[in-house]
């Protein structure tokens, strides 16, 4: 069982690592990519099994997308996805005690954050140019001291909420097992059927809110 918190931290180069997020990190990639193996091997045309289930996820997110962004959104949909099922596998990990999520490493988080926000305003510049600069100074130009905070804001609030969830389930799930005889085993099954809902809700509030921030910057403003 391992230590909620606890990280094993390396030294290389004169930079710190925390080798058991990147291991549970490279654990979740590994997942995703053996997932969309098996759901692509011997495509048919009536899907069944993994085919089935996968289809059906990107069939919603691509929904989802299109509602939100429009159609410049397949330029995204393919980051959109796979950060959802990373997400979703990584959140999942740590409901295994010996494991611990990716997710439940601010690091982690933080830099899923920082990679969208970056993607935001890189995509924001080439679709809108001077336009996508011009709105951080409406509906006045003192209101880019609120914009520009409120842009300081989303990256921190989209990962300290999966962060703090996440860490939050993994220990009370510890909790329970120190807890809880093992004759009683009701109460951790509840809960750890809880905490897989739990965490595809928030691998589904960081993709949508994602999905929105880049809207912001994708959507044609001349149709929408």
């Amino acid at each position: 069982m391992h230590e909620i918190g606890v990280r094993e931290v390396v030294t290389y180069a004169g930079m710190q690592f925390n080798i058991e997020t990147l291991e549970m990190t490279w654990l979740a990639m590994a997942i995703v990519i053996i997932i969309a193996f098996l759901a692509t091997r011997g495509l048919k045309m009536v899907p069944s099994g993994w085919q089935n289930v996968i289809e059906m996820v990107i069939v919603w997110l691509n929904e989802q997308i299109g509602t939100t962004i429009g159609s410049r959104g397949q330029l995204v949909a393919p980051f959109l996805i796979t950060l959802f099922l990373f997400l979703l596998v990584s959140n999942w990990i740590g409901l295994i005690p010996t494991l611990a999520s990716p997710t439940n490493d601010l690091n982690t988080t933080l830099g899923l954050a920082l990679l969208v926000i970056v993607m935001l305003h890189v995509l924001g510049l080439y679709y809108k140019g001077f336009n996508y600069i011009k709105h951080f100074f409406q509906p006045v130009a003192p209101f880019v001291i609120i914009n520009l905070i409120e842009e300081i804001a989303k990256p921190i609030t989209l990962a300290f909420r999966l962060f703090g969830n996440i860490l939050a389930g993994e220990i009370l799930i510890i909790i329970l097992l120190l807890l809880v005889p093992v004759w009683m085993p009701v109460p951790s099954v509840v809960w750890l059927a809880f905490s897989l809902f739990i965490g595809a809700v928030q691998a589904f509030i960081f993709t949508m809110l994602s999905m929105s921030y880049l809207a912001n910057a994708m959507k044609d403003d001349e149709k929408h």
